[in-house]
């Protein structure tokens, strides 16, 4: 399926910069916690997840949420993701990345963009329960989830019948580099203050395998990707990194509808975060580019925002059979 030839999507007069998309959602957003039901699981490895949950529906159908970048369960974005599908009938399952829900993981590595093997370990958990599952990411969420489903291919658990993600970094260099300009330091701060945060928390208990000198002068994501991320995971490099968990060679491989939606005035995304060539390749795959949205905003003046009545309308239609 190529590129959708339009989008829905119109912002609140007013508000069709980029950045006040991005940074409004974040201040002035607050939704109320619907996925109250806490669960820890054991990872293969000897770590562990904590998922959210809500089953008041008891249903046969969930959906499965992925926060972005220092995110949590909690965040505002992932709820109101959660209230949309609840409203219509879902069961819903917010999960925390390793060490993203307020406890540390065990091990010495953590998440990252391309660490799938987590979503998978949900995904089991879940599966056994329900026939349909389908799966929302956000940010680095999304690219983690459409890495998973290209990776996976037709050998993906029967029970996933499609996803959508939003505001995806699909190619992680281009996305780094982006950030890198001084307009974006505002945002670069800000990550890197949890992500320094992270890892003096997470060399307390590792002092001889994460050295902390030098951290505060980390400014980018090729510093401190290339410092921390690459290192503690296994790969050679920020450059190795970015180039093996890019979820943007992975696309092909997608067998299930998905739904890929990146704001065109995103101050997260360079130019190779969209995938308009990949999409004429793949029937199963569809790209949806408004021309406004920021990067995780698609605000509108009601409750429930655009990119959630957009993701249930999608996987509704998969429920039904009928996309």
């Amino acid at each position: 399926m190529p590129l959708l030839a339009s989008s829905t999507y119109r912002p609140p007069w007013g508000l069709t910069n980029g950045h006040l998309q991005t940074i409004i959602p974040v201040l002035l957003r607050h939704v109320r916690t619907i996925t109250c039901e806490q669960e820890r699981i054991e990872t293969p490895d000897g770590d562990f997840l904590d998922l959210d949950w809500n089953r008041d529906h008891r249903s046969q159908s969930l959906v499965i949420i992925t926060h972005g970048l220092e995110g949590n369960s909690a965040n505002a974005s992932v709820q109101g993701m959660a209230t949309a599908f609840h409203r219509t009938g879902w069961d819903t399952l917010a999960w925390n990345l390793r060490g993203c829900s307020g406890e540390m993981n065990r091990l010495l590595r953590t998440y990252h963009s391309g660490a799938w093997e987590d979503l998978q370990c949900v995904i089991n958990h879940a599966a056994g329960t329900y026939q349909n599952i389908v799966l929302v990411g956000f940010s680095i969420g999304g690219n983690l989830t459409l890495k998973y489903l290209g990776d996976h291919g037709a050998t993906i658990h029967q029970s996933i019948k499609g996803a959508v993600a939003f505001s995806v970094p699909c190619d992680l260099a281009s996305s780094a580099r982006v950030l890198e300009s001084r307009i974006n330091s505002i945002y670069m701060n800000h990550f890197m203050r949890y992500l320094r945060r992270k890892i003096r928390e997470k060399a307390a208990t590792f002092p001889s395998e994460i050295l902390t000198e030098g951290l505060n002068q980390i400014r980018t994501f090729r510093e401190f990707d290339g410092a921390y991320t690459a290192p503690l995971n296994g790969f050679l490099s920020a450059e190795d990194y970015w180039a093996r968990a890019s979820s943007k060679p992975s696309l092909a491989g997608i067998t299930v509808p998905t739904l890929l939606v990146n704001a065109l005035n995103d101050p997260f995304l360079g130019p190779e975060c969209f995938p308009r060539k990949e999409v004429e390749s793949n029937p199963h795959l569809y790209l949806e580019l408004p021309e406004s949205g920021g990067h995780l905003g698609f605000l509108t003046l009601g409750k429930e925002y655009w990119s959630e009545t957009r993701a249930v309308e999608f996987c509704g239609r998969l429920r039904c059979r009928s996309y």
